[in-house]
C-alpha cells in the first residue's frame, strides 16, 4: 500500500533543495579559495550553532542564551576584515575551553577560511539570512543529507563510507518494514538516516493506531545507534 506524503513534503522539499544550493554553491566558492569539503562543513557547523544559540534569545523564545555575550553571534557581525578573522579564531579559542556541552562542541575547533572577505559573506550573507530555528526539522536534515549526497556524487570514491543514497535506505527499510514494538539497531550509524527512515515508516504506516505506550517507545527505546 502507498501512503500518500504529507500535503507540505513537497514544500520542504522545494526549500530544502533551495538551501542545498545555496550551501553547495558557497562551498564551491571556497574550495576555489582552497578550503576543502571538511573543513567547510566544520565551519559551517560551528556559525550555524553560533546563529541558533543567538536565535533563541530572540522572540518568539526569549530564552537566555548559552554562549557569552562577547563571543556570541552578533559580536561576528559587527565586525569586518582581519578583525572578524582574528575575533573568529578567538572565539572558537574561547568556546572549546568552555565546560559541558558548549566545551565539547567548540573543542579543537580551529578557522579554516583565511580570507576574511569569504568568511564576512559566509556569515552575513548565508548564514544570517535565514532564520535557522524556526525552519523546519526535517528542512534542515534533508538539506545536510543533500550536501552530503552532493560530496559523494562529487569526490566519486570513498562515499559509502559515510553516505548511503536515500533511495537504497527506503528500499532497505520497506523490506524490513519495522513495526511498533521493535527495536531498530544501526551498528555504524553516521547521520542516522536508516535509524530516521525507519521512524518515518512507523510513523506513517501505523501512526493513527498505535497506543500511547507504542507512541512512548518509539519516542525513547527504538531506535538504537
Amino acid at each position: 500500500m502507498t501512503i500518500p506524503d504529507a500535503p507540505e513534503t513537497t514544500s520542504n522539499k522545494s526549500a530544502a533543495d533551495a538551501l542545498v544550493a545555496k550551501l553547495w554553491n558557497f562551498c564551491n566558492l571556497l574550495r576555489d579559495d582552497g578550503l576543502s569539503y571538511g573543513d567547510y562543513v566544520q565551519q559551517l557547523t560551528n556559525l550555524l550553532f553560533l546563529k541558533m544559540a543567538h536565535e533563541r534569545t530572540l522572540p518568539p523564545y526569549n530564552k537566555p542564551s548559552v554562549v557569552p555575550e562577547e563571543l556570541a553571534w552578533p559580536s561576528l557581525l559587527a565586525r569586518d576584515g582581519e578583525e572578524l578573522e582574528r575575533h573568529y579564531r578567538h572565539v572558537l579559542d574561547e568556546l572549546g575551553k568552555k565546560s559541558g556541552t558548549l566545551g565539547v562542541i567548540f573543542r579543537k575547533s580551529q578557522n579554516k577560511i583565511e580570507n576574511p572577505a569569504l568568511l564576512k559573506r559566509l556569515i552575513a550573507d548565508l548564514i544570517d539570512r535565514e532564520r535557522w530555528v524556526m525552519m523546519a526539522s526535517d528542512v534542515k536534515g534533508d538539506a545536510y543529507e543533500g550536501l552530503l549526497e552532493k560530496n559523494a556524487q562529487d569526490t566519486k570514491s570513498g562515499a559509502g563510507q559515510y553516505f548511503t543514497p536515500r533511495p537504497l535506505i527506503d528500499g532497505i527499510v520497506d523490506v524490513m518494514c519495522p513495526k511498533p514494538g521493535e527495536t531498530i539497531c544501526d551498528p555504524a550509524a553516521g547521520t542516522a538516516g536508516f535509524l530516521l527512515a525507519a521512524h518515518d515508516y512507523i510513523s506513517h504506516h501505523y501512526g493513527k493506531t498505535m497506543t500511547r505506550d507504542e507512541k512512548y517507545a518509539l519516542k525513547h527505546d527504538t531506535l538504537r545507534g
